[in-house]
């Protein structure tokens, strides 16, 4: 029988949990839709709030095909909407993972904190991989990766688009991965 993961995990300032409908215009406004936020993404800045909604139906599907999907950071005290996180299946024991959060959110170790709870979550899971894909300008989310735990593995030639940094042709990504 597969696992499934908590729909909600928390941390000592972090609530991650399962997206929802509800949520879409927040996510929206908070991060999804602000260039700055999402310029070494490897999704597109949200133009409306019916991309969001499409984030939220992929969600859904991924919940419901694999044992976790996405989760949305909210800060503990006030459950104030800060960015997301989570897994992104490939194989039942291989997935990826990444995070993201509002400017505001920035340099306050909530990047650490929330995918320190991924990393913590993925063995129970039957993960025995866990990896992220990262701009090679992207100084501080390789950091969150390595105070993880992650190990950098290799430059990927040319091996993903970041549709927000301006570059319209695939660029190289550095990948770093846990595994158990």
């Amino acid at each position: 029988m597969p696992i499934h993961a908590p729909e909600r995990l928390e941390t000592p300032r972090l609530v991650l949990r399962r997206p929802v409908d509800a949520d879409a215009a927040a996510i929206f406004e908070r991060y999804a839709s602000d260039p700055d936020v999402t310029t070494f993404l490897a999704w597109p800045t949200h133009r409306d709030v019916a991309d969001t909604r499409q984030f939220i139906a992929f969600s859904d599907a991924e919940w419901s095909r694999w044992p976790a999907g996405p989760y949305l950071i909210e800060l503990r005290d006030n459950a104030r909407l800060i960015g997301s996180t989570g897994f992104a299946f490939e194989t039942p024991a291989r997935a990826a993972t990444g995070y993201v959060l509002a400017k505001d959110a920035w340099g306050h170790g909530y990047a650490t904190e929330a995918l320190s709870a991924i990393v913590a979550l993925a063995p129970s899971l039957g993960l025995c991989r866990l990896h992220a894909g990262v701009h090679p300008d992207h100084r501080a989310s390789r950091r969150v990766l390595e105070k993880c735990g992650f190990l950098y593995e290799a430059r990927q030639r040319r091996y993903s688009t970041f549709p927000n940094s301006g570059v319209d042709e695939p660029v190289d990504a550095l990948c770093y991965a846990r595994v158990w």
